[in-house]
């Protein structure tokens, strides 16, 4: 006899959604009807024609040809986290410890839910980069937004944050080169937020997975945590962006700060990450030749990056009823939409299905009420966003006619 029920998923997965890969759904429809699809709604710099360097292709190879195919230590190799403590190091960061995860979502979801039980809270970006509410409704825990300003290119507004902050905050998130909007934080905002974790007794994660994604020369990208070593920091990085290699799936944490103070907190980070034995060991080995190396190819990816950008910036701002700030690092840009009658939600989905066009609806990351954003990747060649461009000016055009 079959089944007579219907399987009912865990509570904790109801409130999960992922805006960035939900929307292939509608590009999937679009597909069905013929559409000519330009996806400019995954931040994956190899789906557009990016390469991983050979020489960190060559060390993963090495390392799996000479049968480094066992499991590893659970935390990472000794090569590979010596390699990220000197990366820290350059960087003004005092690395308590390193951990080595699967990618770079895995050291962020065992930083948070080593730290913050189910009931407490803890300070989020809006708009953010989704992974980190979905993580949070896993385990139950309260996001409390605090609000970027469009009009003072996307930093934080730090008035708004101590405001939150109750017996219950355990942490407060920053994105630096931001996810979906591209800021890179001045050191005043930074300084800010560490007096905020002194005062409060916070930690600070740190999200610099573009760290080396500064598209202007003027501009600086700044760890947070080589500010200060009074304050508890987790940085996350990994070779994803920077090193052009997101399916390695190796990520990191660096956690700094007071030794004695955070000795609990990292041994309970190395019980979740021997629970699930190890990263991908051979792709380890790709660590220290990243690392140690001058990664020349991300400096001509820079001045690609920089010419798409405002190639796109100033085509979006061309069209009737949109706007955009310009990104200061990252790929992604997050134009605003003035048009009434219409949610960000609903205009991607008609943008999908009517042009071709695939983007991320900013609802999806989260935004101040009473406005409509949608996130838009300018990795691919400049005729291809000149091609998506048009698109979604005739469509704008045909909107509000």
């Amino acid at each position: 006899m079959g089944y007579v029920f219907k399987i009912k998923p865990a509570l904790r997965t109801w409130a999960i959604e992922y805006a960035i890969r939900d929307i292939v759904e509608a590009s999937k429809e679009a597909k069905k009807l013929g559409k000519d699809l330009i996806y400019l709604n995954i931040g994956d710099p190899v789906q557009y024609g990016f390469t991983t360097p050979p020489e960190v292709v060559e060390s993963a190879c090495k390392a799996l040809k000479k049968n480094f195919n066992s499991y590893s230590d659970s935390v990472g190799i000794a090569p590979a986290i010596e390699a990220i403590k000197n990366y820290a190091r350059k960087r003004g960061i005092e690395p308590v410890d390193v951990y080595i995860t699967q990618g770079t979502s895995e050291a962020i979801e065992f930083a948070i839910s080593a730290l913050v039980n189910p009931g407490e809270n803890i300070l989020l970006p809006c708009p953010c980069y989704p992974l980190y509410q979905a993580i949070i409704a896993k385990f139950g825990i309260e996001p409390r937004f605090y609000y970027l300003e469009e009009e003072k290119n996307w930093e934080p507004r730090i008035e708004d944050v101590e405001e939150l902050i109750d017996e219950k905050t355990k942490a407060i998130v920053i994105i630096s080169p931001n996810n979906p909007t591209g800021a890179v934080y001045s050191r005043e905002v930074l300084e800010q937020i560490i007096e905020i974790a002194k005062r409060h007794n916070l930690v600070i994660f740190s999200d610099e997975i573009y760290d080396q994604l500064v598209l202007d020369s003027d501009k600086k990208n700044i760890s947070i945590a080589s500010l200060s070593r009074d304050v508890v920091v987790v940085t996350f990085n990994g070779l994803s962006k920077c090193y052009f290699a997101p399916g390695f799936r190796i990520g990191w944490g660096i956690v700094s700060g007071p030794e004695e103070v955070v000795k609990d907190y990292v041994e309970a980070i190395h019980k979740l990450a021997r629970a699930r034995l190890c990263a991908p060991h051979p792709l380890q080995f790709a660590i220290p030749k990243a690392l140690n190396g001058k990664n020349t190819y991300v400096k001509k990816v820079i001045h690609l990056l920089k010419k798409r950008r405002d190639l796109i910036v100033e085509g979006l701002n061309q069209i009737p009823y949109i706007s955009c700030v310009k990104p200061e690092g990252a790929f992604y840009a997050f134009p605003r939409l003035h048009i009434e009658g219409i949610s960000d939600l609903d205009f991607v989905k008609r943008l999908i299905l009517e042009e071709g066009v695939v983007v991320v609806h900013g609802s999806g990351f989260g935004q101040k009420p009473g406005t409509k954003h949608f996130r838009i990747v300018f990795l691919p060649e400049e005729k291809v966003l000149e091609e998506a461009l048009e698109r979604i000016e005739k469509f704008v055009k045909r909107l509000v006619r």
